[in-house]
């Protein structure tokens, strides 16, 4: 297969915020989030690649509000775009409060993922074919982002 739709890559988590989620504020801890999202974000880097799939970089986790002890989260990802071996993954994050019935979107993140084979040596990934416009928009956006990344490790070096 030499492509495959960003819809096919999509993945839905949804968790419950248990007491151990949470910090002393009763909000949910940033780490337990972090686990959660590159959960899912592996999980749409396998379906699209039907292969293992291991986190390169994480760019960023944007927290736009507390997520609340008893809220649902709800983690949506797809892959953004293929490089080589390499992919970004995009996973949006909400949080529902059943009580007064609100979804908040709390958070956004973007990591890079590699696809391997059973040695764990890096192949190449299967190309991904965005259809809306939204998923044009973040296709066109994730190249940026990449050119970003790899200026900032040149800097770094």
């Amino acid at each position: 297969m030499t492509s495959r739709k960003v819809s096919e890559s999509q993945i839905t988590m949804t968790e419950l915020v248990l007491p151990h989620h949470t910090n002393q504020l009763g909000n949910l801890l940033g780490g337990q989030l972090m686990h959660w999202i590159d959960i899912c974000a592996a999980l749409s880097a396998a379906k699209h690649n039907r292969r293992i799939c291991v986190t390169a970089a994480v760019d960023r986790i944007d927290f736009h509000h507390p997520v609340k002890l008893g809220d649902a989260v709800t983690l949506v990802s797809s892959v953004n775009r293929v490089f080589n071996t390499s992919m970004e993954v995009g996973v949006k994050v909400f949080a529902q409060t059943f009580k007064d019935g609100t979804v908040k979107h709390t958070n956004s993140a973007y990591l890079t993922f590699v696809s391997v084979d059973s040695e764990g040596k890096p192949v190449n990934a299967i190309e991904v074919l965005p259809e809306t416009n939204e998923q044009k928009r973040r296709f066109n956006e994730a190249l940026v982002r990449r050119e970003n990344r790899l200026k900032s490790r040149s800097v770094e070096k």
